[in-house]
């Protein structure tokens, strides 16, 4: 059985930082593409950023240069280091393990 359990969310003001983190058990990490995902109020969920396996990463245009995915395997979790943030960045933050497992999420608000 595949949990996903996301921590970290928080109030900030614009400008600062918050790191997520994603623990999953039930799947192998080392082998397993991760995915943070991201859902505004009001609007549809969308791809904030991936890592493989191999530990390559990709973003969303949106949060290039300011947010950072890393993994650590022996933890079996996945992070989202959130730096400049701002009041647009405001959502609830999902994590994403293979199979369609996903958390329950975290909510992220920044103040302007």
């Amino acid at each position: 059985q595949v949990q996903v359990v996301e921590s970290g969310g928080g109030l900030v003001q614009a400008g600062g930082s918050l790191r997520l983190s994603c623990a999953a058990s039930g799947i192998i990490m080392r082998t397993a593409v991760m995915m943070w995902y991201r859902q505004p109020p009001g609007k549809q969920r969308e791809l904030v950023a991936t890592i493989t396996s191999s530990g390559s990463t990709n973003y969303a245009d949106s949060v290039k240069g300011r947010f950072t995915i890393s993994r650590d395997n022996a933890k079996n979790t996945v992070y989202l280091q959130m730096n400049s943030l701002k009041p647009e960045d405001t959502a609830v933050y999902y994590c994403k393990a293979p199979l369609n497992n996903w958390g329950q999420g975290t909510q992220v608000t920044v103040s302007s």
